[in-house]
């Protein structure tokens, strides 16, 4: 069995018409034809969560099959990880990346890609360290993307969005009138068409491919800028790259004008992505490739425009628009093709999945559990909950109908534990090292000894969040007894707090399970 795995990064589900009609914060629907095409042959997964958020720790949960978030954030892969890759070729097959996400190569990101047989990397996106001339940058890119104080364009420290624009004019994206060829998604989609189609040679393969778009900026060509907005898209005054907060204040203000635009930028890099994820599939027809080949379609976490007063990620709680995922597997033998299931599931199983549809061994202790059952039409049910977040900030869980997101106390702190020692807040930069670290065999799921050391929390709710996602979707009333100040005013009947009650037992069984740290329920004031 070949496997095909795609990611497209920060893929709002209500955008996809196989889940929604009209995009809860938009009044139009986007088209994505293709991605409706493969949802009517595949099963599509109603009850989909991420787990650890965002980037690089949800790569972890796919390609080690560890729910990181609880132990440490954004960093690498661990020297007693099993990864999938490896064990994959220990399988037989043969395996590739293909990948524009340049978080894989940057500082506190390495051992991802290194166990592939080969990769191909796409130079450019977003703060990709690659162009450094012309030292002025194009000025319409430029101005649509930066903060000249935040983002100097002569500035020579890490990240600054001064590379998009560089990077974008050396491959002839600033033209307004620039083939869609040339930008990202269609590069990468183009070149897994062309990957596919070289590889029937082979009696098995696995191929990753990690699309960047649709993740800002939301840098589009024609038709697609056009799309979805009357607006002239190459007004220097419109920005395709907001900056992450809440959209009524501070660097992230946004006018109703802007957030409309950004919007629309955004449904076109959808409908873009979904276009050329149709010459996939035709590869896939063309082949008579289907017969033996998986393909699994999903996106690591959504992308806050508007919705809850936030632009971005990271800082809000984590709604469902950020944390309710698409997911769509095709699996040849399986009875359910066409079909939806309302089971719920994580990003860590599909760790499992692949290694299971691909006769590999799936590790003892692993977080994942493979969808084989469900895919199978063995099983209806396989999660009891599901757990997400990021490290060091409130911790999330779900019963496929209720979510509730646990508070921390700000600035109390969290435990880090890793092999390396990373920096726990600012991933990107040269790492710092830890005098006050500690050295053992303190992880649940292995005997080899890591660093341990603390960083403050930060908060992303001041008080306990529960919502009832089936009367309401939006998740716009908040039914936690004593919720407290900064949330929506409570019901603070009897049966919100028995709901209350019960999610947060939940979430304390799933600490349990998971053999969380103390400091996780310290930090949370739980027991």
């Amino acid at each position: 069995m070949n496997v095909l795995l795609l990611s497209i990064d920060s893929l709002r589900r209500d955008f996809l018409t196989a889940y929604r009609d009209t995009p809860l914060c938009l009044d139009y629907g986007v088209e994505t034809d293709n991605l409706d095409r493969f949802a009517e042959k595949a099963i599509t997964f109603d009850n989909h969560y991420a787990g650890s958020l965002p980037c690089m720790p949800a790569r972890r949960e796919w390609l080690a099959g560890v729910q990181e978030f609880l132990w440490r954030p954004w960093g690498p892969m661990e020297a007693y990880d099993d990864s999938l890759a490896e064990l994959t070729r220990e399988a037989g097959a043969l395996t590739h990346l293909i990948t524009d996400h340049f978080h894989y190569f940057q500082h506190g990101s390495h051992g991802y890609y290194e166990d592939f047989n080969g990769f191909d990397f796409l130079r450019g996106h977003e703060y990709d360290a690659w162009r450094t001339a012309p030292r002025d940058p194009d000025d319409r890119l430029y101005r649509q993307s930066a903060d000249p104080e935040t983002d100097p364009p002569h500035g020579v420290g890490y990240v600054n969005r001064t590379n998009y624009a560089r990077n974008a004019e050396a491959l002839g994206l600033g033209d307004p009138d620039a083939d869609e060829e040339k930008f990202f998604g269609p590069r990468v989609l183009s070149r897994t068409e062309e990957w596919v189609g070289d590889h029937d040679d082979w009696d098995q393969w696995f191929c990753y491919v990690d699309s960047f778009d649709v993740h800002e900026p939301f840098h589009c060509p024609e038709p697609y800028a056009s799309m979805y907005t009357d607006e002239d898209p190459a007004d220097p005054d419109l920005p395709f790259w907001p900056y992450y907060g809440p959209v009524d204040e501070g660097q992230s203000e946004l006018s109703e004008r802007e957030l409309d635009f950004a919007r629309a930028q955004f449904a076109g890099k959808v409908t873009m992505v979904d276009r050329w994820f149709g010459r996939v599939m035709d590869a896939l027809d063309e082949g008579d490739r289907w017969d033996d080949t998986a393909v699994i379609v999903t996106s690591d976490h959504g992308f806050f425009l508007g919705d809850h007063g936030w632009v971005g990620k990271n800082e809000p709680p984590c709604y469902d628009v950020l944390a309710n995922t698409p997911l769509f597997v095709w699996h040849p033998d399986s009875p359910r093709t066409g079909e939806r299931v309302d089971a719920l599931t994580s990003a860590v199983d599909l760790y499992a999945t692949v290694l299971e549809a691909m006769d590999a061994t799936v590790p003892d202790g692993t977080h994942s559990r493979s969808l084989a059952p469900l895919i199978r039409g063995d099983a209806e049910d396989h999660r009891d909950y599901a757990l997400y977040g990021y490290w060091g900030t409130s911790v999330n869980v779900t019963d496929g109908r209720y979510t509730y997101m646990h508070p921390c106390v700000p600035d109390e702190p969290t435990d880090c534990f890793s092999t390396e020692m990373m920096n726990a807040r600012q991933f990107a930069v040269p790492r710092q090292p830890k005098t006050d670290a500690e050295a053992g065999p303190f992880l649940p799921y292995t005997d080899s000894p890591v660093w341990r050391y603390d960083a403050p929390s930060t908060q992303q709710n001041e008080a306990p969040l529960l919502f009832d996602t089936e009367a309401d979707p939006e998740q716009t009333e908040n039914l936690a007894a004593g919720a407290g100040p900064g949330t929506d005013e409570t019901s603070g009947d009897d049966g919100a707090s028995d709901q209350t009650e019960r999610m947060r037992g939940l979430l304390v069984d799933a600490l349990d399970d998971y053999d969380a740290p103390d400091s996780q329920y310290e930090r949370m004031g739980l027991d």
